[in-house]
């Protein structure tokens, strides 16, 4: 097929995975930067220099590279600046899911806004340059059955997710409780952003957004 012939293909080529992302920072946050980050995927180096390290969690070379340069300017303020806000990775099971909130949790990194969106059971966290990562799991069996929820009048009026108190779920995920039920999200009527019925965000709030949601969870 011709260079020009294959360009006019109707069928656009997707890639087959992600590769790798980059992260950018200043000289003085590196080094906590590259550990948090190793801490939360569980990750190795596979190249670590003065400017740049590459980590990787799995049998791809590197997934991520995070580069220092003094040159590198943060935003005041990332809840006012557009561009992408955070990158989600998939856990198989809840269990698993529990099991790095307890080890992230030892480590001192805590999520800063768990919530059961309804197609996913998802943890986020914010690095120590406020860039935000997603843990998930997948409610549904089939990628149907996530866009027949994503399609219901429920998904509609709430788009956004219902809440998780973590001890709380962590308890009832191990009481023996079948993973499918506790999958299912509950109903809350109307919420359109992350601070409507939340127990997370208010509306009015000024906090930093590294820090952990989770200092505001009741007891």
């Amino acid at each position: 097929m011709s260079t020009e012939s294959a360009a006019n293909t109707t069928e656009l080529v997707s890639p087959s995975e992600i590769g790798h992302w980059g992260v950018r920072t200043t000289p003085d946050r590196y080094d906590a930067l590259v550990q948090w980050h190793l801490d939360f995927f569980g990750g190795r180096k596979v190249y670590s220099g003065p400017r740049a390290t590459m980590i990787s969690y799995d049998n791809e070379h590197h997934r991520e590279v995070i580069v220092q340069d003094p040159a590198f300017e943060p935003p005041k303020d990332r809840r006012k600046v557009g561009g992408i806000y955070h990158i989600a990775f998939t856990l198989t099971t809840l269990s698993e899911l529990a099991t790095s909130y307890e080890q992230k949790k030892a480590k001192g990194i805590l999520p800063s806004w768990p919530v059961n969106h309804g197609m996913t059971t998802s943890m986020y966290y914010f690095d120590p340059d406020g860039n935000e990562f997603e843990l998930q799991v997948n409610n549904f069996d089939s990628t149907s059955e996530v866009v027949e929820f994503m399609q219901s009048a429920e998904y509609e009026q709430n788009p956004i997710g219902v809440d998780l108190v973590v001890e709380d779920w962590i308890k009832e995920l191990r009481s023996g409780i079948d993973e499918k039920e506790l999958k299912k999200r509950p109903i809350i009527g109307k919420r359109q952003t992350r601070f409507e019925n939340s127990i997370y965000f208010k509306l009015n709030h000024t906090d930093d957004y590294t820090k952990t949601g989770l200092e505001a969870v009741p007891s």
